[in-house]
């Protein structure tokens, strides 16, 4: 029985054609790292170059990954730009994101007062309905349309 109940929650299409909210996360999770790593991108394009927010190294974007200040499982700042910088590889994957340099660059960037207030939402709670995936999925598209 357990394993019907997981093959039901796993699908990936309602009976009405609609995504479920797995995908619609999935989704959104790539829209919202490509649109990162454009702006963070000099003249936002895939050619261009980026500069770590943690160690600071000017990289091409094809190394460039969406690092998170705070953690991805806070869904309250898992999609806040101020939250989202781009970052190479190496410091993201490997370096456990290198956070003394990334709060650094973050205050370098957008300001103590921000940095503060980004640290104190990180245990609230936030719940996202399909509805909301779906719109800040067409919202985030548009933002790449805008930067390319």
């Amino acid at each position: 029985m357990r394993c019907s109940i997981e093959l039901v929650l796993r699908m990936r299409i309602t009976e009405k054609g609609k995504m479920k909210k797995p995908n619609l996360k999935a989704k959104l999770d790539r829209v919202f790292s490509e649109y990162i790593r454009l702006r963070d991108t000099e003249g936002h394009t895939k050619n261009g170059f980026f500069k770590c927010v943690s160690c600071g190294q000017i990289k091409p974007y094809s190394q460039a990954d969406c690092g998170h200040y705070i953690g991805r499982q806070h869904m309250a700042t898992r999609y806040n730009e101020i939250n989202c910088n781009a970052q190479c590889r190496f410091c993201n994957r490997f370096n456990e994101g290198l956070k003394g340099g990334y709060r650094q660059g973050l205050v370098q960037k957008y300001g103590e007062d921000k940095v503060l207030l980004l640290e104190s939402s990180q245990r609230n709670t936030a719940r996202i309905s399909d509805f909301e995936y779906e719109e800040m999925i067409k919202y985030y598209k548009e933002k790449i349309k805008s930067l390319l």
